[in-house]
């Protein structure tokens, strides 16, 4: 966590420099912004009309993933930088750097179509990391348990204790620790899409759809970007 990669710094500071844009437009300005480069349903909806909103066509695409570099405010900014540090860094070390990147991506991908899917036609745009970083979460799930892993081992964690080869999907599934970690997480998007648990101004939703697609596409997708070769079934069960 103290020895970040680079690619990490460099999405956080992504991240912090977007914000920061944003606090030198004007108020009319930043609405232009957000109506450009966040994610809003209604662009997909059958009741959509062409040009209300800008960016055209190019924006129905590029909205999947610009959302995720744009901020409600610094404690929402702060909250979602303090996941992707210990988070990021695990996984940038497992991937490498571009597959990494391409990863928090299709991520971004994944929540907003699990947004659009439970918000069809809705005008509130939605931004934010969280559903990225929420796969980065579920992916770092498969290979930080493993005997030899970053957290399988007592003594200080190397390099190659990121690198090694990750548990199965069924094998994740069936490990407690795993589990556990699942349960809670669920549990806290849970209060927030009941809203018990509120974050920010009052009234401000949590698109708590996005999380959940975007830690579930981590989980699954993992195989996909895992340079490692997978270990076999016999060696995935959860170690004392």
């Amino acid at each position: 966590m103290f020895n970040v990669p680079p690619v990490v710094i460099a999405t956080a500071a992504v991240l912090i420099l977007v914000h920061v844009f944003r606090m030198f437009l004007t108020e009319e300005q930043d609405v232009e912004f957000l109506l450009t480069f966040s994610f809003i349903p209604a662009r997909y909806g059958a009741d959509f009309v062409e040009g209300s909103l800008p960016g055209g066509f190019g924006a129905d695409l590029w909205t999947f993933f610009t959302y995720a570099f744009i901020h409600a405010d610094l404690l929402h900014l702060g909250i979602n930088l303090a996941w992707l540090v210990p988070f990021g860094t695990a996984l940038a070390r497992c991937f490498g750097a571009w597959r990494f990147m391409t990863f928090m991506l299709v991520m971004s991908a994944a929540g907003a179509l699990a947004h659009l899917v439970s918000h069809l036609g809705e005008m509130v745009p939605m931004i934010g990391a969280s559903a990225a970083i929420s796969g980065a979460m579920a992916a770092a799930m498969r290979f930080v348990f493993q005997h030899g892993g970053p957290l399988g081992m007592l003594r200080e964690t190397s390099d190659d204790a990121y690198r090694v080869p990750a548990a199965s999907l069924w094998a994740t599934l069936r490990d407690p620790r795993f589990l556990l970690f699942l349960a809670v997480w669920l549990g806290l998007n849970a209060l927030f899409g009941l809203g018990t648990v509120s974050l920010g101004e009052e009234g401000q939703e949590i698109a708590w759809q996005a999380h959940v697609g975007g830690f579930f596409a981590g989980l699954l997708l993992f195989n996909a970007f895992d340079p490692a070769v997978p270990r076999g079934e016999i060696d995935t069960e959860p170690t004392a």
